[in-house]
């Protein structure tokens, strides 16, 4: 039988939560107000994620570290499954077919937590010297990073593919790397980025790049752009609201939902969602820098950075400062699995933190929380 101590509520990370819930009610609420059964949908989603949540929770996770590595080179199997076996849509092949329930899964979301479990196990492993890392080990943790960075970005997926990337070495940068290794890192970069540009790209990518140069913004940010200055300080009310209410704003629930946010809610509503971004983004470094646990700091910084990333990317975009891709506002945007992905690792974090000082088994093999 489980036996529950409350001491694990000093341990419990109560604030993160605390910040989640009002993004959760007002995503909710704006997708109502345009497809309610979209709005429908998406609770359905939220409540898969409180029992996925409930139940990576409860996991001994660090007595159960290793199979960090199998669950990483499962994800890997799965990428490659796309390759051969892979369901193709709108010129991206990045889905797997589910048999018997005609349902598709996209093994690029699920390399997330994947990969930022891998890096805080070998990381944990492996803690890096006074310096940083030097060449050796950096290359292999480099490997991990870049294999499912190749094989997304092969779908083709570069948004996703460059999310992986970008949070891979920030977190290498945070933990620590000598110097040198990122200075030649930012010489190469510097260097082969046009023949990256005109050898490696697909025509829709240069032609989303080209959009976002050119003076003139593609239609969908003109939209998003008026959307947004036509909310004001306070937004107006729905039936005011004829950028989305007449279906001006595309994809007004999910990759323009800031826009919608702000039509709505005005410069104030946007402010408060922000701040609550910045609040969370901010607490999960206070909980990285002040631990000196490594699976606690990369898991951490994981998610501060892949908030911060994929915010800075979404609201960047509606307002015309940065190229169209499809990268939702974290737990903001419609849809189930970006956001099961982040409860994910929220629920990683938890039970992290949460049973750091103490097993979660007694010594008489039943379990307990403390």
């Amino acid at each position: 039988m489980w036996r529950i101590d409350k001491r694990i509520l000093a341990q419990f990370d109560f604030f993160s939560i605390i910040l989640i819930i009002p993004l959760i009610i007002t995503s909710n609420w704006l997708i109502g107000e345009v497809i309610p059964a979209l709005a429908q949908k998406q609770t359905a989603y939220v409540g898969i994620a409180v029992l996925t949540f409930l139940a990576i929770f409860l996991l001994p996770i660090r007595r159960m570290s290793w199979l960090i590595p199998l669950i990483y080179w499962i994800n890997i199997a799965l990428l490659l499954a796309v390759e051969f076996f892979g369901h193709a849509r709108l010129g991206a092949q990045r889905w797997i077919d589910i048999p018997f329930i005609n349902a598709t899964i996209q093994p690029s979301e699920f390399v997330k937590p994947a990969l930022i479990l891998m890096l805080a196990y070998l990381i944990n492993r492996n803690p890096p010297p006074i310096n940083g890392y030097r060449l050796k080990e950096f290359l292999k943790i480099s490997v991990y990073i870049l294999l499912p960075f190749f094989l997304i970005a092969k779908e083709p997926d570069l948004g996703t593919a460059m999310i992986l990337l970008l949070i891979g070495y920030s977190v290498l940068f945070y933990i620590g790397v000598y110097w040198k290794i990122w200075a030649v890192i930012l010489g190469a970069i510097l260097l082969f980025s046009p023949l990256a540009y005109k050898f490696l790209l697909h025509d829709y990518q240069k032609t989303r790049i080209k959009d976002f140069l050119s003076e003139k913004p593609s239609y969908h940010v003109q939209q998003s752009i008026i959307a947004i200055g036509s909310g004001g300080l306070t937004g107006k009310s729905k039936d005011e609201a004829t950028q989305t209410q007449m279906r001006f704003l595309p994809i007004a629930t999910s990759d323009f939902i800031f826009a919608f946010l702000v039509e709505r809610g005005g410069f104030l509503g946007a402010l408060g969602i922000i701040l609550i971004y910045v609040m969370l983004i901010l607490h999960l470094l206070s909980l990285s820098i002040f631990n000196n646990d490594y699976y606690i700091k990369v898991v951490t910084i994981s998610i501060s950075f892949m908030i911060f990333i994929y915010m800075g990317v979404n609201i960047a975009m509606t307002i015309g400062y940065a190229p169209v891709v499809g990268v939702p506002l974290p737990m903001f945007s419609y849809g189930g699995s970006s956001f099961i992905n982040f409860i994910i690792l929220f629920a990683i974090m938890q039970n992290l933190i949460t049973f750091r000082y103490k097993d979660m088994y007694d010594g008489r093999g039943t379990k307990s929380f403390v």
